[in-house]
């Protein structure tokens, strides 16, 4: 983590955020950087010891980021995160801290401390990212409406769904990314 983060955020340029779910147990979970599993850390020159298992949604975000213009440029204009910083297992699974409507209402407390510590590295204010079109997209523009952080909130699909249920439409959703980003 210390090592990616110096590398892309050694600076106090804003970024526009991008919101996920929470870490995933093959992603984030692993290595502490959302949606790069250890394989594309390895990509970025970042060595590691970790298992070099891939996750669907870090094959995505890095195929995308490439389509941006490569790591370098994309990084340094923006910040992806997850909403929950904790990544959820239960049965062996990944856990989105929304499939219970209990453990959402707990972490809200902690998911609204840890967004405005984030907010405070440097936060384009009039924009932000969700990877999620439903439940994580629902709960944000929720917060968002209450905490009036961001002008608007821009729902995308998310990268699991993607490559999990439209994976020969891919390069569109790439595509699709791209427009976003371009407004």
């Amino acid at each position: 983590m210390k090592s990616f983060y110096t590398q892309f955020y050694n600076d106090s340029s804003p970024r526009t955020f991008i919101l996920g779910i929470n870490p995933g147990r093959f992603g984030a979970g692993v290595t502490g950087v959302p949606f790069t599993d250890p394989i594309r850390l390895e990509q970025l020159g970042i060595e590691n010891d970790f298992q070099k298992k891939q996750e669907l949604s870090s094959v995505f975000i890095y195929e995308m980021i490439d389509a941006c213009g490569g790591p370098e440029k994309f990084y340094h204009q923006y910040y992806i995160a997850s909403l929950s910083p904790l990544g959820l297992t239960k049965d062996g699974v990944n856990y989105n801290y929304y499939d219970d409507p209990v453990v959402a209402k707990l972490l809200e407390p902690f998911i609204v401390q840890n967004l405005e510590t984030q907010m405070k590295f440097g936060c384009n204010r009039e924009v932000v990212y969700c990877l999620g079109q439903g439940k994580n997209f629902n709960y944000l523009q929720k917060l968002n409406d209450q905490h009036q952080w961001w002008r608007r909130v821009e729902p995308l699909p998310h990268p699991r769904w993607i490559m999990q249920y439209r994976l020969k439409k891919k390069a569109e959703f790439i595509q699709m990314y791209k427009a976003a980003f371009s407004h």
